[in-house]
């Protein structure tokens, strides 16, 4: 697999795997983190390509097979910065990874992604909804440790923060 840039070409296949993903989610008791406000909306994703945050992984074949937000540098995250029932581990210099889906095409794809963010900063922090069981699990799977909650700006849900920091 691959990970690069994204590019305009690349628009509507990622689109495509927003909706692949908000269906699997709801169909493994996870409805409201995407599903209800239909996100992230086009728009979102125009911008993160604008300021070179959008990514998309590639497989074997050159397809895209997945998709998500990178970011890295200090306090980049503005919801990271008031955290409940417990703390972060690091310092504010970071990556975090936001949207990240795949179709589901090939195992693995999730993974792969946040291998290549963690190699790409070595200190990486991420959230996700309470109903979120598959991405909470493979984030301990690959040690993320799970640090408190936080609030994002777009619905009232609270989110479960984990961070990993390389040794």
């Amino acid at each position: 697999m691959n990970i690069r840039h994204t590019n305009e070409k690349d628009l509507d296949r990622i689109m495509e795997i927003y909706a692949h993903a908000r269906k699997f989610m709801a169909e493994h008791g996870n409805p409201n983190q995407w599903g209800p406000r239909n996100w992230p909306p086009r728009e979102l994703i125009e911008k993160d390509m604008k300021d070179n945050h959008s990514y998309v992984c590639e497989n074997d074949k050159g397809q895209v097979v997945g998709t998500f937000f990178y970011n890295e540098g200090e306090k980049i995250e503005p919801t990271y910065l008031n955290i409940s029932d417990g703390k972060w581990i690091g310092s504010d210099n970071y990556g975090v990874v936001h949207r990240i889906a795949s179709d589901g095409s090939e195992k693995g794809i999730g993974s792969f992604c946040i291998g290549w963010a963690i190699n790409k900063c070595g200190h990486l922090r991420i959230d996700t909804h309470n109903d979120n069981k598959v991405m909470q699990g493979m984030l301990k799977k690959l040690g993320f440790k799970h640090c408190g909650t936080i609030f994002v700006y777009e619905d009232n849900d609270p989110r479960m923060a984990f961070e990993w920091i390389q040794d």
